[in-house]
């Protein structure tokens, strides 16, 4: 690799950060799903970026640089002019072997590096089989409910209305 190919490939690295610690998103959603799990519950840790219509060309350029991901529109019906388009890492494989490495070596600068963190944590847990039990997904949820300023997780609440007291 030349020098100038590595200056651009750092020149890129940093503008990727910068744009993911202003547009991005790290998360982890549990949804409900009775009839394709064990559990009645499924994880489902995913990277986002969020553009507007007329910036998709650097979405275009993240899922360029990562080789991997999807990017879908979401049609406005509102009184927005442009629909809203995401760039979304959704498999695991990728997010271990891409995503999670890449923002390892190069941290985020926002208190999206603590998301980041925790993103990381609930996808330990996962290798670990955590969301193939209830308690496991327990667990997750309770990291997932601290990132991105959310609200208490629905799971948390309706396993807390639903699993008996063992206790006594």
């Amino acid at each position: 690799m030349s020098a100038d190919n590595q200056q651009e490939r750092l020149k890129t690295v940093g503008w990727v950060v910068g744009f993911v610690d202003g547009e991005g998103c790290f998360s982890v959603s549990i949804n409900r799903t009775p009839q394709t799990t064990s559990t009645g519950w499924q994880v489902m840790p995913e990277f986002v970026v969020t553009q507007g219509e007329r910036s998709l060309s650097s979405l275009q350029a993240l899922q360029e640089f990562f080789e991997c991901g999807n990017i879908f529109v979401n049609r406005r019906v509102d009184n927005h002019r442009e629909n809203l388009y995401r760039y979304c890492v959704r498999a695991t494989n990728d997010l271990r072997g891409k995503i999670v490495p890449f923002f390892s070596e190069n941290p985020l600068r926002t208190s999206k590096q603590e998301d980041f963190e925790k993103f990381v944590s609930a996808l330990s847990l996962m290798d670990e089989g955590a969301h193939l039990t209830i308690e496991g997904i327990a667990q997750i949820a309770e990291i997932a409910q601290t990132m991105n300023r959310r609200q208490p997780s629905r799971f948390l609440r309706i396993l807390r209305d639903h699993t008996p007291d063992t206790s006594e």
